[in-house]
């Protein structure tokens, strides 16, 4: 997980570029954020948020990958202000986006497939 500076603490993600897809983009952030290359495997959450002050209205679509290659680091000082590992207790203190819990991600599963 990173703790995104102003935003706490979340796990590797960003915007869609144009001409992306959903796994594309994921691949990018998790190389862009913690340095990783990720097999990107199927989605097991979508969350739903309203940033009033912002004017934006927000999905989070979170997948579940596997590291291939790779080993965390901040590659970006100016939006990444830490990163850690840390036990299911802890994410969930940190993270309490998820009914489940960041272990109920784990046992999720909603298949995603991208029509072209």
């Amino acid at each position: 997980m990173v703790n995104n500076r102003g935003s706490g603490w979340s796990l590797p993600g960003g915007a869609v570029e144009k001409g992306e897809t959903f796994k594309q983009a994921v691949m990018r952030e998790v190389k862009e954020e913690p340095g990783l290359t990720v097999e990107v495997e199927h989605i097991v959450s979508v969350n739903e948020a309203f940033f009033k002050e912002r004017g934006h209205h927000a999905l989070f679509t979170t997948f579940k990958a596997k590291i291939i290659n790779g080993s965390p680091s901040i590659q970006y000082e100016n939006e990444i202000e830490e990163k850690k590992w840390v036990d299911f207790q802890t994410a969930n203190k940190l993270m309490p986006y998820n009914p489940s819990g960041i272990e109920g991600l784990l046992e999720s599963f909603v298949p995603y497939t991208f029509q072209g």
